[in-house]
Protein backbone atom coordinates (compact mmCIF):
# COMPACT_ATOMS: atom_id res chain seq x y z
CA UNK A 1 0.00 0.00 0.00
CA UNK A 2 1.67 3.27 -1.15
CA UNK A 3 1.60 6.51 0.81
CA UNK A 4 -1.72 7.98 -1.17
CA UNK A 5 -3.52 5.20 -0.51
CA UNK A 6 -2.04 5.37 3.15
CA UNK A 7 -3.76 8.93 3.32
CA UNK A 8 -6.89 8.02 1.63
CA UNK A 9 -7.49 5.32 4.25
CA UNK A 10 -7.06 7.75 7.04
CA UNK A 11 -9.12 10.01 5.81
CA UNK A 12 -11.79 7.12 5.77
CA UNK A 13 -10.94 6.36 9.16
CA UNK A 14 -10.93 9.53 10.35
CA UNK A 15 -12.73 10.07 13.94
CA UNK A 16 -12.73 5.74 14.32
CA UNK A 17 -11.30 4.50 17.40
CA UNK A 18 -8.54 2.69 14.27
CA UNK A 19 -6.65 5.81 13.45
CA UNK A 20 -5.77 6.80 17.36
CA UNK A 21 -4.98 3.41 18.35
CA UNK A 22 -2.84 2.64 15.92
CA UNK A 23 -1.25 6.16 15.73
CA UNK A 24 -0.83 5.38 19.90
CA UNK A 25 0.86 1.75 19.02
CA UNK A 26 3.40 3.49 16.61
CA UNK A 27 4.03 5.99 18.99
CA UNK A 28 4.79 3.48 21.62
CA UNK A 29 6.96 1.59 18.68
CA UNK A 30 8.94 4.33 17.79
CA UNK A 31 9.64 5.83 21.09
CA UNK A 32 10.80 2.11 21.97
CA UNK A 33 13.15 2.04 19.56
CA UNK A 34 14.45 5.81 19.17
CA UNK A 35 14.80 6.60 23.18
CA UNK A 36 16.87 2.39 23.64
CA UNK A 37 18.88 2.96 20.22
CA UNK A 38 17.19 0.49 18.20
CA UNK A 39 17.18 -2.97 18.09
CA UNK A 40 13.98 -3.83 17.48
CA UNK A 41 12.81 -7.74 16.65
CA UNK A 42 9.99 -8.39 14.31
CA UNK A 43 8.63 -12.13 14.80
CA UNK A 44 5.45 -13.96 14.05
CA UNK A 45 3.89 -17.05 14.62
CA UNK A 46 4.83 -20.58 13.22
CA UNK A 47 1.79 -19.72 10.55
CA UNK A 48 2.22 -16.63 10.22
CA UNK A 49 5.36 -14.53 9.50
CA UNK A 50 5.11 -10.52 9.06
CA UNK A 51 7.43 -10.33 6.03
CA UNK A 52 5.00 -7.77 4.85
CA UNK A 53 5.51 -5.00 7.76
CA UNK A 54 9.37 -5.67 7.86
CA UNK A 55 9.51 -4.15 4.69
CA UNK A 56 7.12 -1.49 5.13
CA UNK A 57 9.24 -0.70 8.20
CA UNK A 58 12.60 -0.66 6.50
CA UNK A 59 10.98 1.64 3.89
CA UNK A 60 9.61 3.85 6.81
CA UNK A 61 13.01 3.82 8.54
CA UNK A 62 14.99 5.08 5.27
CA UNK A 63 12.30 7.80 4.88
CA UNK A 64 12.16 9.11 7.92
CA UNK A 65 15.46 8.78 9.08
CA UNK A 66 14.84 7.02 11.97
CA UNK A 67 17.72 3.84 11.26
CA UNK A 68 16.08 2.25 14.51
CA UNK A 69 12.54 1.52 12.94
CA UNK A 70 14.12 -1.33 10.34
CA UNK A 71 13.68 -4.65 12.06
CA UNK A 72 15.58 -7.81 12.59
CA UNK A 73 12.82 -10.44 11.09
CA UNK A 74 13.01 -13.62 13.45
CA UNK A 75 11.47 -16.40 11.50
CA UNK A 76 10.37 -19.65 12.90
CA UNK A 77 12.04 -21.75 10.15
CA UNK A 78 14.82 -20.17 9.38
CA UNK A 79 18.18 -21.72 7.93
CA UNK A 80 21.50 -21.27 7.56
CA UNK A 81 21.25 -21.22 3.95
CA UNK A 82 19.05 -18.70 3.89
CA UNK A 83 20.08 -15.13 2.76
CA UNK A 84 21.56 -13.15 5.86
CA UNK A 85 18.51 -11.45 6.39
CA UNK A 86 16.79 -14.08 6.08
CA UNK A 87 18.25 -16.59 8.20
CA UNK A 88 17.75 -15.40 11.93
CA UNK A 89 16.06 -18.09 13.83
CA UNK A 90 14.32 -18.36 17.31
CA UNK A 91 17.19 -18.35 19.23
CA UNK A 92 17.85 -14.53 18.51
CA UNK A 93 15.07 -13.79 21.19
CA UNK A 94 17.24 -15.81 23.71
CA UNK A 95 19.53 -13.19 23.13
CA UNK A 96 17.20 -9.94 23.14
CA UNK A 97 18.71 -7.99 26.16
CA UNK A 98 17.69 -4.72 27.62
CA UNK A 99 17.07 -1.57 25.21
CA UNK A 100 16.00 -3.93 22.30
CA UNK A 101 12.13 -3.73 21.56
CA UNK A 102 10.23 -7.56 20.49
CA UNK A 103 7.16 -6.51 18.20
CA UNK A 104 4.96 -10.00 18.07
CA UNK A 105 2.62 -9.92 15.03
CA UNK A 106 0.04 -12.99 16.00
CA UNK A 107 -3.42 -13.07 14.10
CA UNK A 108 -3.51 -16.33 15.45
CA UNK A 109 -2.38 -18.43 18.79
CA UNK A 110 1.54 -17.38 19.78
CA UNK A 111 1.89 -21.31 20.73
CA UNK A 112 3.60 -22.10 24.21
CA UNK A 113 7.05 -22.07 22.63
CA UNK A 114 6.91 -18.52 21.47
CA UNK A 115 5.20 -17.71 24.32
CA UNK A 116 8.29 -18.90 26.66
CA UNK A 117 10.70 -16.73 24.23
CA UNK A 118 8.69 -13.47 24.50
CA UNK A 119 8.51 -14.26 28.04
CA UNK A 120 12.24 -14.72 28.18
CA UNK A 121 12.86 -11.49 26.29
CA UNK A 122 10.46 -9.30 28.51
CA UNK A 123 12.66 -10.61 31.70
CA UNK A 124 15.89 -10.00 30.12
CA UNK A 125 14.53 -5.92 30.00
CA UNK A 126 13.44 -6.52 25.97
CA UNK A 127 10.51 -3.93 25.54
CA UNK A 128 7.68 -6.13 23.92
CA UNK A 129 4.84 -4.90 22.01
CA UNK A 130 1.78 -7.35 20.56
CA UNK A 131 0.07 -6.87 17.39
CA UNK A 132 -2.54 -9.17 16.43
CA UNK A 133 -5.60 -11.13 17.68
CA UNK A 134 -5.54 -10.08 21.02
CA UNK A 135 -4.73 -13.44 23.08
CA UNK A 136 -4.46 -13.03 26.75
CA UNK A 137 -1.54 -14.66 27.54
CA UNK A 138 0.15 -12.68 24.53
CA UNK A 139 -1.69 -9.05 25.77
CA UNK A 140 -0.42 -10.15 29.19
CA UNK A 141 3.05 -10.04 28.11
CA UNK A 142 3.20 -7.36 26.02
CA UNK A 143 4.20 -3.33 27.88
CA UNK A 144 1.84 -2.09 24.72
CA UNK A 145 -0.73 -4.61 22.52
CA UNK A 146 -3.06 -3.19 19.70
CA UNK A 147 -6.17 -6.15 19.27
CA UNK A 148 -7.53 -6.53 15.77
CA UNK A 149 -9.70 -9.44 16.62
CA UNK A 150 -12.22 -11.29 13.54
CA UNK A 151 -15.16 -10.01 12.59
CA UNK A 152 -13.04 -6.19 12.98
CA UNK A 153 -14.06 -3.28 10.39
CA UNK A 154 -10.17 -3.25 9.52
CA UNK A 155 -8.08 -6.68 8.88
CA UNK A 156 -4.25 -7.36 10.15
CA UNK A 157 -2.81 -6.29 7.10
CA UNK A 158 -4.61 -2.75 6.85
CA UNK A 159 -3.57 -2.18 10.73
CA UNK A 160 0.15 -2.96 9.93
CA UNK A 161 0.23 -0.58 7.10
CA UNK A 162 -1.18 2.08 9.04
CA UNK A 163 1.22 1.40 11.77
CA UNK A 164 4.35 1.18 10.01
CA UNK A 165 3.01 4.73 8.21
CA UNK A 166 2.23 6.37 11.76
CA UNK A 167 5.57 5.00 13.17
CA UNK A 168 7.50 6.98 10.00
CA UNK A 169 5.93 10.43 10.92
CA UNK A 170 7.62 12.87 12.79
CA UNK A 171 4.55 14.77 13.91
CA UNK A 172 0.61 13.61 14.45
CA UNK A 173 -1.39 15.56 12.11
CA UNK A 174 -4.78 17.14 13.87
CA UNK A 175 -7.83 15.19 14.30
CA UNK A 176 -10.76 15.32 11.11
CA UNK A 177 -14.32 15.46 11.79
CA UNK A 178 -16.39 11.77 12.38
CA UNK A 179 -18.74 10.45 9.35
CA UNK A 180 -19.97 6.94 9.23
CA UNK A 181 -17.35 4.29 8.46
CA UNK A 182 -19.17 2.80 5.85
CA UNK A 183 -19.45 6.01 4.22
CA UNK A 184 -15.76 6.63 4.72
CA UNK A 185 -15.02 3.01 2.96
CA UNK A 186 -17.59 3.89 0.17
CA UNK A 187 -15.86 7.11 -0.71
CA UNK A 188 -12.53 5.28 -0.60
CA UNK A 189 -13.67 2.49 -2.91
CA UNK A 190 -15.04 5.05 -5.39
CA UNK A 191 -11.88 6.88 -4.96
CA UNK A 192 -9.62 3.74 -5.64
CA UNK A 193 -12.11 2.56 -8.80
CA UNK A 194 -12.71 5.56 -10.70
CA UNK A 195 -10.94 5.85 -14.02
CA UNK A 196 -8.36 9.14 -13.90
CA UNK A 197 -9.64 12.55 -15.39
CA UNK A 198 -9.26 13.47 -18.86
CA UNK A 199 -6.05 15.20 -20.20
CA UNK A 200 -6.39 18.31 -21.95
Amino acid sequence: MDAVRVALLREVLAGTEWLGATRRFAGALRGSVVSHGGGLLLVGTPRYEPWHLAAHLVDEAAWSGTPELAPTLVRHAARPSDPAHLAVGLGRLEAARHGETLLVVAPDTAGDTLLERVHDARRAGATVLALGSGEADLAALAHESLAVPDGSELDLDTVQHLVSAAAGENAVPSPRSRRRLRDRLSRLADSLTAPPPPRW
